[in-house]
């Protein structure tokens, strides 16, 4: 795995925590802000052929 990949990754992973725990807490432009940055995110994983797995959010 190359840099940009794990990078990538790792970025979703966290935002994928950060929305959980936004969605816990109620807070609903936070759940919209970090839905928008995880969507760009997977977008950008799919355009790079990043197969990213499964989520719970």
């Amino acid at each position: 795995m190359d840099a940009f990949t794990a990078g990538l990754l790792q970025r979703i992973k966290a935002t994928e925590s950060d929305l959980t725990r936004a969605l816990d807490e109620g807070d609903e432009f936070l759940v919209e802000v970090e839905q928008g940055e995880l969507d760009d995110l997977r977008r950008l994983a799919a355009e790079h052929g990043v197969e990213v797995g499964a989520t719970s959010v």
